[in-house]
């Protein structure tokens, strides 16, 4: 499950939404959970997103609730165009709050909440996954919300609850994670070495889009200032030196808590806590060619019948299969160093005689 802290000093500002165009209910059923009153408000602040970190999160039934999150909106979409991508499924908004960041020019985020539970997962279910337009490659992620707390204060805010970590809000970065670990299911681009949708969505807001986007701007690390090995914080754009030069890209972690780190050289991520790779990958190692991870059906029902439900093909051995293989190499590169070192202390002893 997931949870969200807004850092804001602002209140909710009641906005009206532009109701032509519009689909109504049709059915009995829906109409009687139809809310005729929703709410539309829209507050400034900066949103933290956490995640459980004791269990696995593939979406399923416990870990759903009637509180949505829009991870990111694309700014060409309006406040009246975002409610009409929502098509019918407004009928069942109890409250919707528009949250936006002024150092975010590209992106504002939504927080939804559904009359009930069934509208809830039909809400989700329908719209999860989908293009905002038809004609753009940005796509609408949803997370289920456990809780949502305002604060004032920067440092509460940014500070996770027990049992949970904190997730990029790039919505970029939350792709470049395992299903597991961002709760996003579904993407068919891993966003790898200039990735052209890359550019669509965050380059001018997210320092981590923008190393990865443009090689032409030479990082550092941050503390030493070396050029070599580095990798840079997902949550917050921090930019460090490997274990392999002065380590600093791990301090940061230890300092903060912030458990993943992107490679610059092979944009592989890396949990600390986990102490193992957990970046999506979409290509097969068998044939090398992509696969779509496909969303896992909500239905309560074995087949709904509605959607495209489907076992998995095999992509699961190859994200095993590819995972293993990322660590043997980093453990063979951590073994190889240390056997240097070893030897460079050996070399260092003077010749001992042995007395005969």
């Amino acid at each position: 499950m997931f949870v969200l802290r807004v850092h804001s000093v602002d209140d909710n500002h009641p906005i009206t939404i532009e109701e032509a165009g519009f689909c109504t209910v049709s059915s009995t059923a829906t109409r009687s959970r139809a809310n005729p009153n929703p709410k539309f408000s829209e507050r400034r602040g900066l949103v933290h997103l956490f995640r459980g970190t004791s269990q696995s999160y593939q979406q399923n039934p416990n870990s759903r609730s009637t509180c949505i999150f829009v991870v990111a909106v694309p700014n060409y979409l309006s406040s009246d165009e975002f409610v009409r991508f929502c098509g019918s499924h407004i009928d069942h908004v109890e409250e919707l709050i528009f949250i936006r960041n002024d150092a975010m020019e590209d992106r504002y985020s939504v927080l939804i909440k559904l009359v009930d539970q069934l509208t809830a997962d039909e809400f989700y279910s329908n719209l999860n996954g989908k293009r905002f337009s038809p004609a753009e490659a940005e796509v609408c992620h949803m997370l289920f919300m456990l809780s949502v707390e305002y604060t004032e204060l920067a440092e509460i805010a940014s500070t996770p609850p027990a049992g949970f970590t904190e997730l990029p809000t790039c919505p970029i970065c939350l792709e470049r994670l395992d299903p597991d670990t961002s709760g996003i299911l579904s993407t068919i681009c891993d966003h790898s070495f200039q990735c052209s949708c890359t550019a669509k969505w965050t380059v001018l807001s997210c320092q981590v889009c923008r190393f990865c986007h443009q090689q032409d701007e030479r990082p550092t690390c941050s503390v030493c200032g070396t050029v070599e090995n580095l990798w840079v914080c997902l949550i917050c754009g921090f930019v460090g030196c490997g274990r392999y030069k002065e380590g600093h890209a791990v301090r940061h972690w230890k300092d903060t808590q912030h458990w993943y780190s992107l490679d610059l050289r092979t944009q592989q991520i890396w949990d600390y806590v986990g102490d193992n790779y957990v970046h999506r990958l979409n290509q097969s190692k068998a044939d090398g060619k992509l696969v779509e991870m496909n969303s896992p059906c909500m239905s309560h029902e074995a087949h709904c019948g509605t959607c495209e439900c489907s076992e998995d093909s095999g992509i699961s051995g190859a994200l095993f299969n590819s995972k293993v293989e990322a660590i043997v190499d980093e453990y063979n590169r951590l073994l190889a160093t240390q056997l240097e070192t070893q030897r460079q202390v050996s070399t260092s002893f003077p010749d001992v005689k042995t007395p005969t």
